[in-house]
């Protein structure tokens, strides 16, 4: 009830809002709101104090993480510290977890189709489907020899390199002799291309694919002579290892030669 009567005696003095009072020659002023301001800036200030706290402790969060984070990350990430220094068990799990990594990133960009790799100096192959090694051996490449008959006749024993095609797939394939099998047995070339002393049966095995240009990947009566460069440019591989190629390998499927 004072307050109420205090606010109302300064809104009736409001014109004089100080009221001056002459004592001993000197002007004592006197505010008469004062009973109810007081009240009133303890009430406002308090929240808006209460506000600045606020406002200041969500602000310096992020830095004191950040610096908990940077003297001892285990405070902050409980698996860091068994990241850091793990036990046996701990260790075989996250080197399992790698390998799955690594193997999806591998099956994403590795070749899913059938392929095969020729090693010329090695004088292997890699047979490959679905980004798996499905076989591997010995086979036979070609022999750098050079046949001079003289002239523009000249022949080097090379098996080309690079990316190629299977371009053909035949079954119990028959050999059509070139010139320089009849020069390199001494044997006098004959006058057609078609006269059947060219044709040969049984020389190439049970299968042949052709990779272009006259060069074909088939059998050979020579299986002691697997691993060596003694071919005159084809890849002679055993009966197994073709038969599996020849079944695996589709018209169109690369063939790495290098």
């Amino acid at each position: 009830m004072e307050y109420i009567s205090n606010i109302k005696l300064w809104l009736l003095n409001l014109s004089g809002f100080f009221k001056g009072k002459e004592e001993s020659g000197s002007v004592e002023r006197t505010f008469p709101g004062k009973a109810v301001l007081m009240p009133v800036l303890v009430y406002v200030s308090v929240p808006v104090i209460f506000y600045l706290l606020w406002i200041s402790m969500f602000t310096a969060l992020p830095f004191m993480q950040e610096a908990v984070v940077k003297f001892k990350p285990s405070l902050a990430y409980p698996e860091f510290a068994s990241q850091t220094n793990p036990g046996p068990s701990e260790l075989l799990f996250l080197q399992e977890n790698r390998v799955k990594k690594l193997d999806k990133i591998y099956a994403r960009f590795s070749n899913r189709q059938p392929y095969l790799i020729v090693n010329t100096s090695d004088n292997t192959f890699n047979l490959f489907n679905n980004g798996k090694l499905v076989r591997e051996g010995l086979c036979s490449t070609g022999s750098f020899v050079l046949l001079d008959a003289g002239g523009e006749q000249k022949w080097m024993f090379e098996t080309p390199k690079g990316m190629m095609r299977i371009q053909g797939k035949t079954e119990s394939p028959v050999w059509r002799k070139p010139d320089w099998a009849f020069i390199e047995e001494g044997l006098p070339v004959p006058k057609h291309a078609n006269s059947y002393e060219r044709y040969e049966y049984g020389v190439l095995g049970d299968y042949a694919l052709s990779i272009g240009n006259g060069y074909l990947i088939h059998g050979t009566l020579y299986q002691r002579l697997l691993g060596m460069p003694v071919t005159h440019g084809c890849v002679r591989l055993g009966d197994e290892d073709l038969e599996q190629v020849f079944q695996t390998l589709r018209v169109g499927s690369k063939v790495y030669i290098f």
